[in-house]
């Protein structure tokens, strides 16, 4: 379950971890001061900071490199996905290069595992891709070869985010850091015939076999706050939906051994 409020020592005695997140920071040479600002008070409000995607504003190395320089100088560890500005002028390697010279552990179908107050906490990460939701425009594996590559490549970020989950099946909290939104519910405010574009209800059967604690995503920039796929909490942390630097959750810790998975 996911908090907002300090609640002390869970009844294992826990304490809760706190985990901040945003997404669509969209950081640029110009627009360091503001983002700096936007993250000044984090490494006291929080125990990891996880950035959903867009951190760039067009997906140059010297606008990856000028958010680095500022998360180098946070004390808590940071962890990314990208998203599609960061992927525009078609050089995400060299953008992945410079967010890690600033120990920014950027997550690409990946897991990634600490320890926070003596608990095991797993982060899931990958960028997830187009397809669109029931109800609406859904893509499918048919018809012209462009359009079949589109699912095609839904599909592998579907698998990425299922292997990451299951590397991640005996940590105490486990999340899911995403940029496309795997749920219609953080997408109400946005227009209908774009939600195709705003991610894909694909990206939901990992997340519905594994149950984990915490999903958040970004890229939805009007879109809604808070939402669930089969119980499990969704949020997007899209900075202009937020209408904040980030959001704080608190976590409590879970005891997971092989027997408890299905």
């Amino acid at each position: 379950m996911a908090t907002e409020q300090p609640t002390g020592a869970n009844a294992r005695g826990h304490t809760p971890v706190r985990v901040a997140a945003t997404g669509d920071v969209h950081c640029a040479r110009e627009r360091t001061k503001e983002v700096e600002a936007a993250l000044a008070d984090v490494s006291d409000r929080a125990d990891m900071l996880l950035l959903a995607g867009d951190l760039t504003t067009h997906g140059e190395p010297d606008e990856a490199a000028a958010l680095a320089a500022i998360c180098h100088r946070l004390e808590i560890p940071v962890f990314a996905v990208l998203g599609n500005h960061d992927c525009h002028a078609g050089r995400p390697t060299e953008v992945i290069g410079r967010l890690e010279q600033g120990g920014i552990r950027v997550l690409g179908g990946d897991s990634a595992t600490i320890k926070v107050a003596g608990q095991s906490v797993g982060i899931a990460g990958t960028k997830g891709f187009v397809g669109g939701f029931a109800g609406s425009s859904h893509l499918s594996d048919f018809g012209e070869p462009a359009l079949r590559e589109l699912y095609r490549l839904a599909g592998c970020e579907v698998e990425a985010l299922d292997g990451a989950l299951r590397e991640i099946a005996l940590c105490q909290i486990r999340i899911v850091l995403l940029h496309y939104s795997p749920t219609g519910d953080t997408l109400v405010g946005e227009p209908p015939g774009i939600w195709t574009f705003l991610g894909t209800d694909r990206l939901a059967a990992p997340i519905v076999e594994h149950e984990p604690d915490l999903v958040v995503h970004g890229h939805a920039h009007v879109g809604s706050f808070e939402g669930a796929v089969a119980g499990v909490p969704v949020y997007n942390v899209s900075i202009p939906v937020m209408r904040r630097g980030y959001h704080t959750f608190e976590l409590s810790a879970q005891e997971r051994t092989a027997a408890t998975l299905r």
